[in-house]
């Protein structure tokens, strides 16, 4: 039933948003933010529980935990990167939120980099010589 909290807090921030964007824009944002803040921090118990688990499955799989790390880190980067360009788009920033998505994006492919080249590696072995 967590989702009937977050989507309760979600329209109840919405609403006072609107009606505050009327008198003063600026606070609207700053509910707007804290209300963002708010619902991520309510699912960082299931983003924890998510990891434990991927972690004990690549242990089971006996898969090297340094790959598995770094896909986490590139999820995390892209979950970072949309949350901080939806709230730099809500307060009227397009660009700055253009741009904040190409840094992940950046991000992401130099910390895809060491897997990738493994796999050219590996595929590189395959092929008969």
């Amino acid at each position: 039933m967590e989702i009937l909290q977050i989507v309760g807090l979600g329209l109840i921030g919405t609403f006072l948003a609107l009606i505050l964007k009327e008198q003063k824009t600026s606070f609207a944002f700053l509910l707007t933010l804290v209300v963002g803040i708010t619902i991520f921090l309510f699912l960082i118990d299931q983003i924890a529980l998510v990891l434990r688990m991927l972690e004990h499955l690549a242990e089971e799989a006996h898969i090297n935990l340094m790959y598995v790390e770094t896909i986490m880190k590139i999820i995390g980067i892209a979950y970072i990167a949309e949350f901080g360009s939806q709230i730099t788009r809500d307060a009227g920033q397009g660009a700055i939120a253009a741009k904040i998505e190409l840094a992940g994006k950046i991000l992401i492919l130099v910390m895809a980099i060491p897997i990738l080249s493994i796999i050219i590696e590996t595929v590189i072995n395959l092929i008969p010589r």
